[in-house]
């Protein structure tokens, strides 16, 4: 059986609903804005086709994924909620194929080092955090993941949330005890 495997090819926007974007696309008004229209990552959508076709695209970039790849925004995404436990949030806001892990108390980072380790071993997905027993502020960044490459296997990515989920979470904030004792 043959599996379809990642193309990025040249197609009219018209034709591009539903496929990936591989690279930001930008904008520009003439003395009021530049910058990002659509960020890469984005699947097209109908209503973006009038967007882009106001942009000067007539064609445009796109990817195609094969059923069993994953893109690293995605890969991002699903990645962060297995490496989250008590006291961590994560960035429904994938910037760059990462994903930022966010303190949502004030308290004592813990991680999950053998975990941490064996998520990072895996090869084409990391995940860095500040150091272990490291006292943390509400809303103060103390992790990030992503998928390395542009897109992976989307195995890679389950085996890495099995990591992740196959213990104590690998990233968690403790919040600080009321009072303390004297």
């Amino acid at each position: 059986m043959m599996t379809q495997m990642t193309t990025q090819t040249t197609v009219p926007v018209e034709q591009a609903v539903g496929m990936v974007l591989p690279h930001d696309i930008t904008e520009i008004v003439k003395d009021s804005f530049k910058g990002r229209a659509f960020k890469k990552g984005h699947i097209v959508r109908q209503e973006d086709v009038e967007h882009l076709r106001r942009l000067g695209k007539e064609h445009i970039y796109v990817l195609r994924l094969g059923p069993e790849e994953i893109h690293e925004n995605e890969a991002a995404l699903v990645m962060a909620e297995a490496l989250s436990g008590t006291g961590v949030e994560y960035s429904p806001e994938i910037v760059e194929g990462k994903a930022t892990l966010t303190a949502t108390v004030d308290g004592l980072l813990k991680i999950n080092k053998e975990a941490l380790l064996q998520f990072n071993l895996l090869g084409e997905v990391m995940c860095a955090t500040l150091q272990d027993n490291t006292p943390v502020r509400k809303g103060e960044q103390v992790a990030a993941s992503r998928l390395i490459p542009l897109m992976a296997k989307r195995r890679l990515v389950t085996e890495a949330v099995a990591v992740a989920a196959s213990g104590t979470p690998i990233v968690r904030v403790l919040p600080l005890a009321k009072g303390g004792r004297r």
